[in-house]
């Protein structure tokens, strides 16, 4: 939340995100007021984040572990005991 222009932002809500934007927009309300509260001594408030991975690189390695991973399971449901290339893949994308 920037003081001065009374602009914040709130994300990266996984998993029950519902529950948690309300909680930000809640907690922005009072920074925006400058109403101090318990919400906003949170600890995440104000907090530098890290940067996350970039897109579509991440969305890449995954799509791509799962295909390995299923052509290698497909591989095995026909026959072959091992399939060593896909395996490879799939354990170096997973690293």
């Amino acid at each position: 939340m920037d003081p001065e222009t009374k602009i914040g932002w709130a994300g990266g809500y996984v998993g029950v995100g519902l529950t948690s934007a309300n909680l930000a927009g809640r907690t922005l309300r009072d920074l925006v007021l400058s109403k101090p509260s318990a919400l906003t001594q949170l600890p995440w408030v104000n907090r530098s984040v890290r940067a996350w991975e970039r897109e579509p690189l991440r969305w890449m390695a995954v799509r791509g572990l799962y295909t390995a991973l299923k052509a290698t399971d497909r591989a095995e449901a026909n026959g072959k005991a091992y399939a060593p290339h896909l395996a490879w893949l799939g354990a170096w994308i997973k690293s």
